[in-house]
């Protein structure tokens, strides 16, 4: 979608600081953190959210880009003290930019409720 900032981040045309891509899913920095260590993860597929993903193909991509999270996670060296992998859906959800991602987060004790 040539509109979408994440589309654009996806297909490298707009820079951004990676953490890890591979051909169906890239992992990188919130440019405004909500922990020490704040990851955007997005399929490089065009999603408008996760209601969007729907249906067999759209059930794999969401266990890839969860996958693909817990091991940018792992790789961060977040598995000890944890994390926490969040999706925002819609205005009211919380979702901002209206290509599906997941938020990583941690570095921080996480409290609950979230919201």
């Amino acid at each position: 979608m040539i509109d979408c900032i994440f589309c654009r981040v996806a297909a490298g045309e707009i820079p951004a600081k990676i953490a890890k891509k591979t051909a169906d899913a890239v992992a990188f920095y919130d440019l405004n953190p909500q922990a020490p260590t704040h990851l955007l993860v997005i399929p490089t597929r065009h999603y408008g959210a996760v209601r969007d993903a729907r249906g067999a193909e759209g059930q794999a991509v969401l266990g890839r880009l969860l996958a693909f999270a817990a091991e940018v996670a792992t790789e961060l060296g977040l598995d000890a003290s944890g994390y926490r992998i969040v999706t925002n859906t819609g205005a009211d959800g919380g979702q901002s930019v209206f290509h599906l991602h997941l938020h990583l987060l941690g570095g921080r004790r996480m409290g609950w409720p979230p919201g």
